[in-house]
């Protein structure tokens, strides 16, 4: 709608996990090397943590882009609040187990066994990712994970588990203990800092196709503050402040189109 007034290709603040207008900070640097560490080193299971809209499945999008499809098999669960069986049947059918749905535990398990070891014969790791992670409120389905990390030969894992959540999921695994000692790689990513912020902006603009500058420094500060550094924010306040710039014929975006958004999202 206000792609053209801008001078913008595509509209650069969506809330969706394109990998294209990722911004590294360097926690988001961190969070993608320590996970791709874990895989390529087979360290088993890692942790990632981080408020909402700080960018975490998005870092899972980009690690499928990093790992290449013929060497890694990477079973995806992006909704896994389900009974432990059906977490199991998840995790099969997202690897591309086939036949799995009236599976009982043992035949998943044996399905599950055979699957790693095709794959590993074929000179190919498996990677299992749990996005939102912290939803699962069942203890035994998080036993059932943790006992997916059985799946080894003598030196080494046969799978790398990837849990990836919000802070109380840290909370959850300080009461699983077994469990939480598997973890051999861990992250927490925090928000954007204000300088940040403005980096931030500017690459998501210059990925949609704008090279000028149209936030002032004033208004990047304003969108920061409420934010609070968070990037699913910071898109949902700057996508509003260019449609009411662009309403109102504006050239840049200025302190007061932020603060009318701030007030009408009641931050």
């Amino acid at each position: 709608m206000y792609e053209k007034y801008w001078g913008l290709k595509e509209k650069p603040f969506e809330n969706t996990p394109d990998p294209r207008f990722i911004y590294f900070s360097h926690e988001h640097l961190e969070a993608i090397s320590r996970l791709t560490y874990a895989v390529e080193e087979r360290k088993g299971a890692a942790l990632l943590t981080g408020d909402y809209g700080c960018g975490k499945t998005v870092m899972s999008r980009l690690l499928f882009e990093r790992l290449p499809a013929d060497k890694f098999g990477i079973g995806l669960v992006t909704n896994p609040m389900l009974s432990p069986i059906a977490l199991l049947r998840e995790i099969c059918f997202q690897l591309g187990i086939k036949n799995t749905s009236r599976s009982n535990k043992t035949k998943l398990l044996a399905n599950l066994n055979e699957h790693l070891y095709e794959n590993l014969n074929n000179n190919q790791e498996t990677v299992v990712i749990i996005d939102e992670a912290q939803t699962i409120k069942n203890p035994l389905a998080f036993e059932e994970l943790r006992l997916l990390l059985n799946f080894q030969l003598n030196e080494r894992f046969l799978m790398t588990l990837i849990l990836i959540g919000q802070p109380e999921l840290r909370e959850t695994l300080d009461k699983l203990k077994q469990l939480k000692q598997r973890l051999a790689v861990r992250y927490h990513l925090n928000p954007l800092n204000k300088k940040e912020t403005g980096k931030y902006i500017t690459h998501r603009l210059e990925v949609g196709g704008l090279k000028r500058k149209i936030f002032t420094d004033q208004s990047v500060n304003l969108i920061w503050e409420g934010s609070g550094g968070i990037p699913r924010m910071i898109n949902t306040i700057s996508d509003m402040c260019l449609l009411l710039g662009y309403n109102q014929k504006l050239k840049k975006i200025n302190e007061g189109i932020v603060k009318d958004v701030v007030s009408d999202l009641g931050n």
